[in-house]
């Protein structure tokens, strides 16, 4: 949109009900913090400017709320006097001069931006009040909406509200857009007159039309405008945003057999004809190419999996992951800043850390990279069509050319040329009748102590 616009976020709560040492807005739903998921929203409806109002956290709050290129300023809310008084903390940034003043709170992250856009839509039309309303069946602790035909007279707060008026089933969310021009105005008229004595923002209703202004009500569903208080709410958020997330990505072309098991991060990419076996967990930085599988019980976070790739099950791949195409990380198996090269194999109960692998290579079961001397980390490079023999350690800083192979077993701690076969490990002995002495002599001990008792 061409018009300027304000975004003024609410974001001071002190976490009280969430029984929490931070500020609520910094709790994450999909690994990210609520505040943030809010930023992105109001970023992608076309705000260039936020007043962030906060409280406690007031630092980390605005890290958090540094997304999507919105210029963001701070104001701190020192007393709280209701949301009408809260939103004039950010009264410097008002006066300033916008074209639309978006409200918005930073625990309320599942609003969508195309809410926010058909709000200034409607000041754009002529409107001095939007307000962002939504329809419940369970309407108890909401101000309730009072219409006149298609406009709002009137946001009647639950405890002053008339047993007739409490049967009314359309809700305030508290997200609303007002005319940049006159939201100063409208602001400083609000009063305190009521039972709690708090400043109500939703009292501008009655004031715009006051003064002869119009006042519209846009429709969100329920779910969008839903807020957090204390951590079953936060569980509730999280629930569906990750139903939400899940639904686009299957309408996309992605298979999950078991998709209330599958849990996903905020930014995490996946590709058509990928499929997702049950109980998967994404942190976030993953993108997946098409045609990859991710079996089940897998735990993947900062990594990318190409095409024809497949994870798990009981795999984790730590930031830094890299799989080529069509590689394969099997059961048990632990990748962290490793590079998988293409069509190569880590099967089973291996750990790679720091290392390059390359194209075709096999590494055997229970095969380490010892990346980590106690001080620093060091790197493992293996070239191509290398094989690795099971329960081999491979102490870094080394290098295993193409082709080379490494014994079973074996400790490497010196580079190992291309086409080279290296033993790391003392040669077998056999001592006959050994086991039998031994054993002899672990019974006798056995009886001995037995006899002491």
């Amino acid at each position: 949109m061409s018009r300027s616009c304000l975004a003024v976020i609410l974001a001071a709560g002190d976490s009280t009900r969430m029984k929490s040492s931070m500020s609520k807005v910094l709790h994450p739903i999909a690994s990210r913090p609520l505040i943030a998921h809010v930023m992105d929203a109001v970023a992608r409806a076309g705000v260039g400017s936020a007043a962030l109002v906060v409280g406690r956290d007031a630092e980390q709050v605005a890290k958090a709320a540094a997304v999507g290129g919105v210029a963001v300023e701070t104001f701190l809310q020192t007393q709280r006097l209701g949301t009408g008084h809260a939103v004039l903390a950010a009264r410097e940034a008002i006066a300033r001069g916008y074209d639309d003043v978006l409200v918005a709170y930073g625990d309320v992250p599942l609003i969508a931006p195309e809410t926010l856009t058909a709000a200034r839509e409607r000041l754009a039309e002529g409107a001095d009040v939007v307000v962002i309303g939504f329809r419940t069946q369970t309407p108890t602790g909401y101000g309730r909406l009072l219409m006149q035909g298609r406009e709002l007279i009137a946001i009647r707060e639950e405890k002053d509200a008339t047993d007739e008026e409490r049967k009314v089933e359309w809700c305030n969310s508290g997200l609303m857009a007002i005319h940049g021009g006159k939201a100063l105005a409208l602001l400083e008229k609000i009063g305190n007159q009521n039972l709690k004595g708090e400043y109500y923002l939703t009292d501008i209703v009655e004031i715009a039309r006051a003064e002869g202004g119009k006042v519209v009500v846009v429709e969100a569903p329920e779910r969008e405008v839903a807020g957090c208080n204390n951590r079953a709410e936060l569980a509730a958020l999280e629930m569906s945003w990750q139903q939400r997330r899940r639904h686009d990505l299957m309408v996309s072309g992605v298979s999950m057999i078991a998709p209330d098991t599958v849990f996903l991060a905020h930014d995490t990419q996946i590709a058509p004809d990928v499929l997702i076996e049950p109980n998967v967990v994404f942190g976030p930085g993953v993108s997946i190419e098409s045609g990859a599988v991710v079996h089940a019980f897998s735990h993947i976070e900062g990594a990318r999996i190409s095409a024809g790739a497949t994870v798990g099950p009981f795999a984790r791949l730590r930031p830094g992951a890299d799989l080529g195409a069509g590689s394969k990380v099997g059961n048990f198996c632990e990748i962290k800043n490793g590079k998988i090269g293409e069509g190569a194999k880590v099967n089973h109960l291996t750990y790679i850390g720091d290392a390059t692998i390359g194209a075709r290579t096999n590494i055997g079961a229970g095969t380490i990279t010892c990346n980590y001397d106690g001080v620093n980390k060091h790197e493992t490079r293996i070239g191509e069509d290398a094989f690795i023999g099971s329960n081999s350690s491979l102490v870094a800083p080394v290098s295993i050319g193409d082709s080379a192979y490494i014994a079973s077993g074996s400790v490497i701690t010196d580079d190992v040329p291309a086409e080279a076969l290296a033993f790391g490990r003392a040669r077998q002995e056999i001592k006959p009748e050994r086991a039998k002495l031994i054993r002899e002599r672990a019974l006798a001990l056995k009886a001995a102590r037995k006899a002491q008792r």
